[in-house]
């Protein structure tokens, strides 16, 4: 008998349960196919070097998930077929009874809304484009058309909510991403490891590729998702093993990040040390491991310093932010200074007792603080050197701080360029844009002489991903993409808790968003970004449904 005021289970149909068990491992294993695939070979892929590295990655991205779909589609078709059989559809009339409307609010999560939205908004803007064909397969742009942003929201949608990560699986990340990593930082010391460069190809071209993904505006984009992962799980590990694994992970990611230069990198990292402190500040220990963090990137960059100095006729070299940050003769202070501060706050706790664990919002709060006198002191140098006039009392940080046409490789003109056509457009582009990934096309018809005048180039993307969606899938898609976006940030920050990978993608995806501000949406990089947000809101999922388990046997 059961004891007095213990819950009482109903009893079960074991057949039913092994059945339903059955379907679910046999879709969990066809998931984890695909993502195996696409955390080990499609970051490391390529075939005739850099000459079509995007052509190779995008159809290894597009077969893998095809594949995942059309096995998927194959044993569910199996799987119907064998529950009206025996047991007159149960399981199945349950699974289609989700997608009752009345269920809807249960079913799905606000980044499903938003997401099914982004993609209703880019079939009408494919299908009332006046360039059907290049809008289907974006091939007059980067092949982000309508047919591989329809890949994204179905792989999103099956793997966020049938997919049952496993921890190796995700560690894969990890191993590719130091790969690449190290690849990218001998490509600094220019040794092509990979052999991609010819002799007769001059350094200045060579020198923006780099490592498995080619320009170095991506390959930044993808280290800094590596980054994000690693650094987001070094401040929240509690085993000894993974804790060292993370940080080795964290300091090359920082290595790779700063040697890649590329100016987006700062967008990155600025998400990395600016946010995640957001999440975590509310445990003492995080806030230990942070200032180790902060640390040891500024250790990285005075070694990099060093070995300019010392490789200078070997290296790359660096030409961008992180000169000025190097020229500042404080430099060395600065990094003792940073880890006797680490060092003594952690003794300080031992010494009190205080321990690694909840320490309440004193330390949230005083990051908030700190975080706002941080951006009003931003507001006031981009005031002061641009309204006011004197971007020359800045010195080399000008070029950074003073916008122009030619800000950011000339993302100043390009940007200024793509506000007017898009005010030009009828009430309907605007709503649907042009097309996706008509960008290329929408310049050459309209502004081809003034672009190549100007820039002496031609662009077939806005370099950034939010405007150049704004301007190919309209206000509705990029409004609805938005809200995919900050929908699954805030149910990954709402849920880090749960799980110890949660925080992981949560960063990956904040250092993605971050530098997207100043860089493209491409096969290259952006299934990875997909893949992660959706393996986080998976785990999320996951977490809640293994919580609401438990509770169901207390």
């Amino acid at each position: 008998m059961a004891e007095i005021g213990k819950h009482v289970k109903k009893p079960q149909n074991t057949a039913k349960d092994t059945f339903s068990s059955a379907c679910s491992s046999a879709v969990n294993d066809i998931i984890g196919l695909c993502v195996f695939i696409l955390m080990t070979v499609f970051p490391l892929l390529y075939e005739e070097a850099y000459t079509n590295i995007m052509d190779v990655k995008y159809i290894c991205y597009y077969q893998a998930v095809i594949g995942m779909l059309v096995l998927l589609l194959a044993a569910v078709l199996v799987m119907a077929a064998v529950d009206f059989k025996k047991y007159k559809g149960v399981h199945t009339k349950n699974v289609l009874g989700g997608l009752l409307p009345r269920n809807w609010k249960r079913t799905f999560l606000a980044a499903d809304f938003a997401v099914i939205i982004f993609w209703v908004a880019v079939a009408v803007s494919t299908f009332c484009s006046d360039y059907f064909y290049e809008s289907f397969w974006g091939n007059e742009g980067r092949y982000s058309g309508m047919f591989l942003l329809s890949l994204y929201v179905l792989a999103y949608l099956v793997i966020s909510r049938f997919w049952r990560p496993e921890r190796w699986i995700l560690e894969l990340f990890l191993v590719t991403g130091m790969i690449m990593c190290v690849i990218g930082i001998t490509d600094y010391f220019r040794l092509d490891v990979l052999n991609f460069r010819g002799p007769d190809i001059p350094l200045e071209e060579s020198d923006i590729f780099t490592s498995t993904i080619g320009n170095i505006n991506y390959y930044t984009a993808y280290v800094g998702m590596v980054m994000g992962f690693c650094a987001s799980l070094f401040l929240t590990a509690k085993k000894k093993h993974y804790i060292i694994w993370y940080y080795a992970c964290m300091v090359i990611s920082f290595f790779a990040i700063i040697m890649g230069c590329s100016d987006n990198a700062y967008f990155a990292i600025a998400a990395l040390f600016g946010l995640i402190p957001f999440a975590v500040f509310k445990n003492r220990g995080c806030v230990n491991r942070y200032l180790v963090m902060l640390a040891s990137f500024f250790t990285v960059v005075l070694c990099i310093d060093r070995i300019n100095q010392v490789f200078a006729d070997r290296v790359i070299g660096l030409d961008s932010l992180f000169m000025v940050i190097t020229s500042f003769g404080g430099l060395v202070y600065a990094v003792a200074f940073l880890w006797m501060f680490a060092i003594g706050f952690w003794y300080y706790g031992k010494k009190k007792n205080l321990g690694s664990g909840d320490c309440g919002n004193r330390f949230l709060y005083a990051w908030g603080v700190f975080s706002l006198l941080v951006l009003l002191a931003i507001g006031f140098v981009l005031y002061d050197a641009n309204a006011a006039g004197h971007g020359e009392r800045y010195g080399a940080a000008r070029n950074y701080l003073v916008f122009s046409k030619n800000w950011g490789s000339e993302r100043g003109y390009i940007w200024g360029a793509s506000v007017k056509l898009y005010q030009e457009f009828s009430w309907m582009k605007k709503l649907f844009g042009y097309g996706p990934d008509t960008f290329g096309i929408l310049t050459t018809e309209n502004i081809i002489y003034e672009m190549t005048r100007i820039t002496n180039k031609l662009y077939d993307c806005a370099h950034n991903e939010y405007l150049h969606y704004l301007l190919t899938i309209g206000f509705v898609g990029a409004a609805a993409y938005l809200a995919f976006l900050g929908s699954s940030i805030q149910y990954m920050w709402k849920n880090w808790k749960k799980n110890p990978y949660i925080i992981g993608f949560l960063g990956a995806v904040l250092c993605y968003a971050f530098q997207a501000v100043i860089n493209n949406s491409l096969p290259l990089i952006t299934p990875m970004m997909w893949l992660l947000l959706s393996i986080g809101v998976a785990e999320c999922r996951a977490s809640k449904g293994e919580a609401a388990e438990q509770e169901g046997t207390d």
